[in-house]
């Protein structure tokens, strides 16, 4: 999939891109499949919250992963994520940073501080904060389910101060977050917050810039999303003390090929 000129000035524009339909009904039920079969395991990449429902879980896209999956290691490579990431970023020569799936459970789903995704990676060495992430949904996403809300533009105004936040933390981790004052002033100026919601199977492109946080989920569903994030190959993390594991700041620096579109349903089968 090649995005059109307009998408990309709009991306550069917003920070963020949506795309509807992109995957079909059989690749969505796909995926779900492994996400209920991963939810099984127990592993230190599968984080939960304080009720004990799975939340989040790292680290499916990797071989030597305990949850490795297959259909998400073809996710990130299909040409329909791979291609475009490629083409914001301007390089061939791209892997994949880290996978998340977001399972952000019915009436227990806690909300997560507006930040920005680069205030956490920098502290992971990254020279320089122009990866992207690909977030597909991976079912119908209303904003009563605690939807993802972006700030258009805001990725224009550089790298902001964040502080910690222990008090709000989902899953038995603290926050970073853009402090309140700074936040005040750029949601004063910038657009509404736009709320990331739509079918199963639409594409989420955002740069890691882009401030973005999302609230407690309401309803009575689980909202269920995929999120991969993108890097050059030559902007690899710099040696830092005591980054983040394998989870989050991944080491195989090995640029990914675009590979079959059809490899997420023929990997499941």
């Amino acid at each position: 999939m090649e995005l059109s000129k307009q998408q990309i000035e709009d991306y550069h524009r917003d920070g963020f891109l949506i795309i509807p339909d992109v995957f079909n009904a059989e690749e969505v039920e796909s995926l779900r499949g492994e996400i209920e079969r991963l939810k099984q395991l127990e592993c230190k990449t599968i984080f939960r919250e304080r009720e004990g429902a799975v939340r989040s879980i790292f680290l499916v896209h990797e071989k030597d992963s305990p949850v490795f999956s297959q259909p998400f290691r073809s996710l990130t490579r299909s040409p329909r994520v791979l291609a475009p990431a490629k083409q914001l970023l301007g390089n061939e020569d791209t892997y994949v940073m880290h996978t998340k799936i977001n399972v952000k459970p019915a009436l227990e789903g806690t909300g997560w501080l507006w930040h920005q995704d680069h205030g956490y990676w920098v502290h992971d060495g990254y020279p320089e904060g122009d990866l992207l992430t690909a977030l597909v949904l991976l079912g119908d996403t209303k904003e009563i389910q605690g939807a993802l809300y972006m700030i258009p533009g805001s990725h224009r105004l550089g790298l902001q101060d964040h502080y910690f936040d222990e008090s709000k933390a989902a899953y038995q981790l603290p926050q970073r977050a853009v402090q309140t004052s700074r936040l005040k002033e750029i949601m004063r100026d910038a657009p509404a917050p736009v709320p990331i919601v739509g079918k199963a199977g639409t594409l989420v492109i955002f740069h890691c810039l882009t401030i973005h946080g999302s609230g407690v989920n309401m309803s009575a569903d689980n909202r269920w999303q995929a999120y991969i994030t993108y890097n050059r190959c030559a902007n690899k993390p710099n040696d830092v003390p005591n980054p983040r594991g394998e989870f989050t700041r991944a080491t195989n620096w090995e640029p990914v090929p675009v590979e079959s579109d059809e490899g997420i349903v023929a990997a499941h089968a």
